[in-house]
Parts: C-alpha cells; sequence; structure tokens
C-alpha cells in the first residue's frame, strides 16, 4: 500500500491548488474526482532534507544499501544506516516523505543503551532512489535487513512505517519485540486523511480506493484488509509499545486503542498531549518509553498486559 503527499507544506499546498478541480469532477461523477486524485495520493512529494541537528548523527552511520523487488518487480536500491556494535538489532522504519535521520535523537538513545542500531531511507525518500514507496517496500526492506543481521530485537516504526513494523512479524519477520510510533492500524487511514485534506465526500474516497487497489494490487481481493494491522495483529506473546498523541492531525489518536484492542498479548500505550504527529519523536518521554521497553526484562514485559497511558507533562505547542 502507499500513501499520498499530504505530509509536508509543498504536498499540502499541492494538493489545495488543484482539490477544487478534483471536487468538481467527483460531483460529475466520484469516478472522475477519483481518477483525477490518484496521481496526487500516490506521489511522495519532495525529499525532506537532513535537519541541521541530525547532521552528525547521519554522517556517522556505516551506510551500506539492500535491493528490494519494488511495486513493479523490477528492483529498487535502498540505502542503509547503521551505528553501534551490538549484539541485539534494532530496526527503525520511518514514515511517509521522511528519511532514517529523523530518528537521529532516538539512534544516540539507543546506541547508547549497547544496541545496534540499522535504519533505512525508503524508495523516493532521503537517498534512496525511486518515485514512489509502498508498504511492501517496507516489508521487503525488513526482510532484506534480515537476511542481513539475523533476528531483531525489536522493530520500531512510526506512522506508515508503523503499519509496518505492526505487520511485520505476521510477514515472517523475527521479531522480539515491535514498536509503532504515532502507527496507523489500516491504510484506510491514509486515504481518509487525504480525503480530508482534499475535500472528497465519501463516494469519491471509496472509488479513490477502488482505483488505487485495482492499479498496484489487482491480484488482490482486499488490500486495505491484507494489509491491515487490526485484521492481522501481532502473534501471541510478542510485547507491543504503542506511542501516540491525542491531538495528531495526521494520524488519528483514535488509531491507538483500536490497535490495543486487536493486540491482547503484552502491550503499553504511551498517551502524549501537545507532541503531534513529529515532534513525538523527539519528546523525553517517547525516548524514556521506548528505552524503557527495549531494555526490560521479558519476564517484565509479559508481565505489562493492560495498556497504560502517560500524559506529557509539559510539551511545545501542537504542531
Amino acid at each position: 500500500m502507499a500513501r499520498s503527499s499530504i505530509t509536508s507544506a509543498a504536498g499540502t499546498a499541492t494538493l489545495g491548488a488543484v482539490a477544487g478541480g478534483i471536487r468538481v469532477l467527483a460531483k460529475a461523477s466520484p469516478e472522475f474526482g477519483a481518477r483525477a486524485a490518484l496521481p496526487l495520493f500516490m506521489r511522495v512529494g519532495p525529499r525532506v532534507p537532513v535537519a541541521t541537528g541530525d547532521l552528525g548523527t547521519h554522517r556517522a552511520a556505516r551506510r551500506g544499501t539492500v535491493r528490494i523487488p519494488g511495486i513493479r518487480r523490477t528492483g529498487v536500491d535502498v540505502v542503509t544506516y547503521e551505528w553501534g556494535t551490538g549484539g541485539d538489532v534494532i530496526v527503525l522504519a520511518h514514515g511517509w516523505q521522511s528519511r532514517a535521520s529523523i530518528f537521529s535523537t532516538l539512534v544516540r538513545e539507543l546506541r547508547s543503551a549497547g544496541f545496534r542500531v540499522v535504519a533505512f531511507d525508503a524508495p523516493a525518500n532521503g537517498e534512496s532512489a525511486g518515485r514512489g514507496t509502498y508498504l511492501v517496500d517496507h516489508l521487503d526492506i525488513l526482510a532484506a535487513l534480515q537476511q542481513r543481521h539475523g533476528r531483531f530485537h525489536a522493530v520500531v516504526g512510526h506512522s506508515f512505517g508503523g503499519l509496518a513494523a505492526l505487520l511485520a512479524p505476521g510477514e515472517g519477520i523475527d521479531a522480539r519485540r515491535i514498536g509503532a510510533i504515532a502507527g496507523a492500524g489500516t491504510p484506510n487511514v491514509f486515504v481518509e486523511g487525504f480525503g480530508d485534506l482534499a475535500g472528497l465526500d465519501a463516494p469519491t474516497r471509496a472509488a479513490l480506493a477502488r482505483r488505487f487497489a485495482a492499479r498496484l494490487f489487482a491480484d488482490l481481493e482486499d488490500p486495505f484488509e491484507r494489509y491491515s494491522a487490526l485484521a492481522h495483529p501481532l502473534p501471541e506473546g510478542v510485547p507491543l509499545l504503542l506511542v501516540h498523541d491525542r491531538g495528531d492531525r495526521r494520524v488519528p489518536f483514535t488509531e491507538a486503542p483500536r490497535i490495543v484492542a486487536a493486540n491482547p498479548g503484552p502491550t503499553r500505550l504511551v498517551a502524549t498531549e501537545g507532541l503531534g504527529h513529529n515532534r513525538i519523536l523527539r519528546a523525553d518521554v517517547t525516548l524514556d518509553a521506548v528505552l524503557e521497553f527495549v531494555t526490560a526484562p521479558d519476564a517484565a514485559l509479559q508481565r505489562s498486559i493492560d495498556a497504560e497511558a502517560v500524559l506529557a507533562v509539559s510539551a511545545p505547542p501542537a504542531e
């Protein structure tokens, strides 16, 4: 699955410029509107530069590549990053229109705790080639990294990468623990988010989902169900950490309790206030929760069956 380029200012501006035309077509026919909206929905948008505060960590990484099939099965080279030399490997999966360096603060914390940390720039993101990126790409990258590194101590994903992390064990990825920061439970969230920004009515959103599925997943009866973490929960006994802001405007907080309900195993939900969708990655409450999660003994996590909420004491203004 893919998602739209709605997560950047440039993407929002582009959408705003053409949304009126899409809505006019949608009034004539939801199919006409969906046809006009599909290219924008699939577009990743401009590549995000490395933030100034992340440059040191970004440059210190050991770089490599993995080759994955790509959605068109023609082969795509993906840039990978590695820090630390510990025996336990933690993989970080970024979100849409993002890059590995967005995890720099978390990378430093995990490396200091003795972990080997691995991340990647998905196709069409960061320094990896390509024009589009899809959920299957994230899953193929995780599989390729597993061949290189063996069993993962944990996979932690943000947003779109959070959905990939939730799906990974069911796709054969051997990971002891799973974490999702601002993660979605289903790909439908991204259709709805695009529809909200474009002002599309329900029939046009449904037509867009059908057209997207037919374009790229014609061999699947229902790709939205196939890649739903709610329909395919984690294997029994795999501990789960969720961190989500109540005011997240990109992936609604309502996704978090749905994910909790779908995963009856050892789960902890950390609910924050005022951190939004991206700022949450660098917040102390998130860093502390992830460090506690990945360093806790297995037995301690297995006893943590009830989801709990932890509010950030202080936070900058919402995004």
